[in-house]
This record gives structure tokens, sequence and C-alpha cells, in this order.
């Protein structure tokens, strides 16, 4: 079985679906060694339907921008949210995540009936919600949040990558990856790195054991 379905209801209803609007929620910047983890919700426009939806990460970077800028065009309603590096290190990754995503419901200017969350773990919601494993490339909803998190976190990296440039954000997008790490060595981590994450912390505890 490929969902796990959960209720969330102010009044304790127990019926599993109810007629109204589906909202699609997704995040991006779960693994990454810096910077926020954001999350989206999206209500799709059944009358304005928009091809090529599909999981952030199968897409390119151009296809991901001009779908980013459609969603936003075409869609009934769609919110961006966050929760930041210190509220990844005070509260732990996942967390944070479902503080973004609870964030991005919230900010919905409709209310949705329904939530489909990709994933296995939902946030606290006071409305109907599901979680769908792999649903970012069987759920268009989902598929359009992703995308809208996903170019959001990006143009964040884009934006620390001209402030620090040292790091290579831009091209890393925060992960953890040889050139980061050895960035991380030589120049120690700035105020967007994620202390809680074992790499930065190494990274520090060695900076402390040469002082």
């Amino acid at each position: 079985m490929r969902s796990k379905r959960f209720l969330r209801a102010e009044q304790g209803a127990l019926n599993w679906d109810t007629p109204g609007l589906l909202a699609g929620v997704d995040e991006a910047g779960r693994g990454p060694l810096a910077g926020p983890v954001v999350a989206a919700a999206v209500i799709l426009d059944p009358r304005q339907p928009i091809a090529g939806l599909a999981d952030s990460k199968k897409l390119t970077a151009r296809r991901r921008e001009r779908l980013y800028d459609e969603i936003c065009a075409k869609a009934l309603c769609c919110s961006i949210a966050l929760a930041s590096v210190a509220e990844i290190d005070r509260l732990n990754i996942l967390q944070a995540t479902l503080l973004a995503m609870q964030r991005a419901v919230a900010g919905l200017r409709l209310p949705p009936a329904k939530v489909l969350v990709d994933g296995n773990r939902l946030p606290t919601l006071g409305v109907l919600a599901e979680a769908i494993v792999d649903g970012d490339a069987t759920v268009p909803a989902i598929s359009a949040a992703s995308i809208l998190a996903k170019v959001q976190r990006d143009r964040w990296c884009a934006e620390v990558d001209a402030q620090w440039p040292q790091y290579g954000f831009a091209a890393h997008k925060g992960y953890g990856t040889a050139a980061h790490l050895a960035a991380l060595r030589a120049h120690g981590a700035c105020e967007h790195h994620r202390r809680s994450f074992a790499p930065v912390a190494a990274v520090l505890l060695q900076a402390v054991e040469r002082a």
C-alpha cells in the first residue's frame, strides 16, 4: 500500500473525504547542510490545467522556472513558507519540515477541505489530510507544490551565493558535496549552516580543537 491515511478534523468527523478544495503540499531542502527548509501548498484550478507537472527533481531548472510562473498564474491559490536554520537546529529537521508545511497551508488564501502531503508524515492541521508516498510524481497538486518549493529554495541558494561565494551555494544548493565540505573545512561555517547537522558540527569541533 503506497499511501497512508490520517484524519485531522476539528470536530472529530469520521468521514474520509469531504467535498471542497484540494491542496497539495511538498517541501524542498531537508537534506542540505545550510539554509531553511521550504514548503509550498497549492490548490489547482481544474478549469486551467497545467501541462507537464511532475516531481520537481525530474525537471530541468529552466522547466521548473517556467512552471513556477504558470502555477502562480493559474492556480486558485498557492502559498510558500519556510522554517529557519535556527528552527531546524532547535526542533530537528523533521519537525521543522512539518512546521514549514503547516505554515504553507495556513497561508493559503482559500481554505482547503482536504490536504494531500508528499511522503509518509503529516503536519498538524485542522482539516482532513492524507500522506502519499511519491505523491510528487502522481498527484498534480503535490507536483505543483514540489516545483514551487524547489524553485524558491534554489533562488535562496543563488542569493546567498552572491553574499558567500566561497561556499559555492549556487552550484551544490547546500548539499554535502565534496566541494561544499572542502569549503567548510577551509572557511568554517557561516550563519546559514545548520549546526545540528553532523558534517557542520564536525567542522566546528575541529575549529575549537585547533584554537
